[in-house]
């Protein structure tokens, strides 16, 4: 592990000569490309570094114990000692995780699709909630948002879609693929019963045309005016747009701008990601891998958590953990949820890895 982590350092240094040379900051593309590789191995570098001053720390206070007959100093070595080890043992495990191969769709912008499942209206209510709670996570740690796709239902909405952007997006929500429950006394119940509805989240990496090559000749793309919100002049012309990749079945609706371009645009931005996801499964399944990518299959049926208003407790069955204060989650504090599910699923692959 130390040589590799000091190959890394060596190869930090490099970049950062690399991206102070004039030449290479006007060429913008190798620019980014560097920034990108930098970024993906900060972190492992800065707990490496912090990893030798303290290990320099046990060697210093080993030998003034050993040199030392002074009792007063050799108490501050013990102190200093005791803690410096500690510290070593807690970065080189953290090193461990960080030197879990990372998915190379982590760093990417993601596609949000969430739908109402079972309940009614309830279950409406509980997408258009849901929507709302990765919304506010989003804009609470700087990533942008753009919305795709509205349906609303009679009460909430029937099914969201939208993009979220930044650097490591997807790495951070991947995590929510599956289904969520939610366990409430609705405020139509006149007899105080506590109904279950449930929500279906998908989390797709946005793939970009280098990801996935579609032809023309596999497309049928039909226009039509835009029904439900969005003002009048989205209902008044041909705006909508449906596109559908004959080959895999696939069918993407767009109908939130007013132009068809930009609908189109969209539209084909989810249809990508859509068969690019598809063919990353395809090639697990046939690779005989087990998705450690995702905590279970990452598939939307799988029942992945339980929003509990009554108790004020969230339950992520994945991790058998229970998470308290709903309505904070509700409004976009998650992180503890997602750091959770980041570890444990970094755990389980250095496991894998040490058992292969």
């Amino acid at each position: 592990m130390k040589e590799k982590l000091t190959c890394l350092a060596e190869e930090f240094d490099s970049l950062e000569k690399e991206m102070a040379n004039p030449e290479v900051i006007a060429d913008q593309e190798k620019y980014k490309k560097l920034i990108s590789r930098r970024r993906e191995i900060e972190r492992a570098v800065e707990l490496f570094r912090e990893l030798q001053k303290n290990e320099k720390v046990v060697s210093d206070s080993e030998n003034m114990l050993e040199e030392e007959s002074d009792e007063e100093l050799r108490d501050m070595a013990k102190e200093e000692l005791k803690l410096a080890k500690e510290k070593v043992e807690e970065l080189t495990e953290e090193l461990k995780l960080e030197l879990v191969p990372k998915d190379p769709d982590d760093a990417k912008n993601c596609i949000m699709e969430i739908r109402a499942g079972t309940g009614g209206d309830e279950a409406s209510l509980f997408a258009e909630e849901l929507g709302r709670m990765y919304l506010k996570y989003a804009s609470n740690n700087d990533f942008r948002t753009e919305m795709i796709s509205e349906s609303p239902g009679t009460q909430g909405m029937k099914e969201m879609i939208f993009k979220i952007e930044g650097e490591g997006a997807y790495g951070r929500m991947k995590y929510e693929s599956g289904v969520h429950r939610v366990q409430r006394i609705p405020e139509t119940e006149s007899k105080g019963r506590v109904h279950t509805s449930a929500a279906s989240v998908v989390v797709l990496p946005e793939a970009i045309e280098l990801d996935v090559e579609i032809s023309e000749n596999d497309l049928r793309i039909d226009v039509f005016r835009a029904g439900g919100h969005g003002g009048q002049s989205v209902n008044t012309t041909d705006s909508a747009v449906r596109i559908t990749h004959m080959p895999t079945g696939i069918v993407v609706t767009c109908q939130d701008e007013k132009s068809q371009l930009k609908n189109k645009i969209k539209a084909m931005g989810v249809l990508r990601s859509r068969i690019y996801a598809a063919e990353q499964e395809k090639r697990q399944k046939e690779m005989g891998e087990a998705r450690l990518a995702q905590i279970g299959s990452g598939d939307r049926s799988d029942k992945i958590r339980t929003y509990n208003f009554p108790q004020d407790r969230v339950t992520d069955h994945r991790i058998k953990k229970n998470f308290s204060n709903l309505p904070a989650i509700m409004d976009g504090a998650i992180d503890e949820i997602i750091d959770s599910l980041t570890l444990e699923d970094q755990t389980r692959k250095l496991t894998s890895k040490a058992e292969g």
